[in-house]
């Protein structure tokens, strides 16, 4: 018996498309409306006041499914006002989602996962010591924004792939889900707001920049010693530095735009001015925009972020170099909301 497609996964030309499928002629706008009704207005069915005629309606319900997720717990961190939620899917699988508030009184943006669970095992990320479970459908990814959506206390205008899991080791779902989002009649999200992050998958990355997809691409560079590099994400044994920096050429000239790179800044780790002089040699014919995230690990052992001298000689030894830099705040660490502390456990805090 063939499944059943997942309403939250669709566009309206989807909709359109499955609905021909089941012999069941549909306008545009009756998809635009039925789609609004339910993402974009985060509905739940259709109600005595139907989006479309009950024919088009109950056509759609008893063709496609709407599973709900389960929002196992949800833990606020009261200094910084991020929120994070475990959701558990209807198999039981667990991963997590994060609200986080944005510099705009009343604005926020959502973190998503993309898988429950990862396998690229970086050595400072508490998912990649859980190992991968399974990879996320796209339905998940939009029920989880959703979820989150509807308790934020403003609005939602942006989206984040960078929970649990590598987006682009699961590149078709989150893909697909990033259109939802960012469609009209799905999240209504602008695709320039829609981040999605790597550790360097360089096949996938080149197969983004071919497709050019809108959304913003963020890769973990880190540091550029080789085998430093292997050290902390151990994909980086699968791609030397030089067909990783091949592949975001290929990027730059596909997206018009900086490449935007991510730091895990460790302290005496990957700060000094061989890092610099490393990124130059690698990177410094490409525009680039660096983010610097301090490395969060809740390990009595384990990586500590630098101090603020340290970060800040390392910034504007970037900074000389004529790259846009920007120190990303990672919050909601007394909740283990924060980047690398998802782990699909409950809150450490009361």
């Amino acid at each position: 018996m063939t499944e059943l497609p997942h309403i939250l996964e669709m566009t309206p030309d989807d909709l359109i498309f499955h609905m021909q499928t089941c012999a069941v002629p549909m306008q545009p706008g009756e998809a635009r409306r039925i789609l609004s009704h339910i993402i974009s207005d985060g509905r739940d069915g259709f109600p005595d006041r139907r989006p479309v005629a009950s024919r088009l309606s109950d056509a759609v319900a008893a063709t496609t499914v709407r599973t709900p997720l389960v929002v196992a717990e949800r833990a606020d961190d009261p200094s910084d006002k991020f929120v994070k939620y475990l959701l558990q899917a209807p198999d039981g699988a667990l991963f997590e989602a994060v609200r986080i508030p944005l510099e705009k009184a009343d604005t926020f943006t959502v973190c998503l996962s993309t898988q429950s669970g990862c396998a690229m095992a970086c050595a400072f990320c508490a998912t990649g010591r859980l190992g991968l479970r399974r990879s996320l459908a796209a339905w998940e990814m939009v029920s989880a924004f959703l979820t989150v959506r509807s308790e934020a206390p403003g609005r939602v205008t942006g989206a984040v792939f960078m929970g649990q899991g590598e987006p682009l080791a699961n590149f078709d779902a989150t893909i697909r889900a990033a259109r939802v989002l960012s469609d009209p009649c799905g999240g209504r999200i602008k695709a320039e707001s829609i981040s999605i992050s790597t550790v360097g998958i360089v096949p996938a990355i080149r197969r983004y920049a071919r497709e050019r997809h809108p959304y913003r691409l963020i890769v973990s560079l880190t540091t550029t010693d080789p085998a430093k590099r292997q050290a902390l994400l151990p994909v980086a044994a699968q791609w030397s530095l030089d067909e990783l920096a091949l592949a975001l050429r290929e990027y730059a000239a596909s997206c018009e735009d900086r490449v935007t790179v991510a730091w895990v800044t460790i302290a005496g780790v990957n700060t000094g001015d061989d890092e610099v002089s490393g990124l130059y040699r690698l990177l410094g014919n490409l525009p680039l925009r660096v983010n610097l995230v301090e490395v969060n690990d809740a390990r009595p052992d384990g990586f500590k972020a630098p101090g603020r001298v340290e970060l800040d000689r390392f910034r504007d030894a970037l900074k000389a170099k004529g790259w846009p830099v920007v120190r990303r705040y990672s919050g909601g660490v007394a909740v283990h909301a924060a980047c690398g502390m998802l782990a699909s456990v409950r809150a450490l805090c009361p």
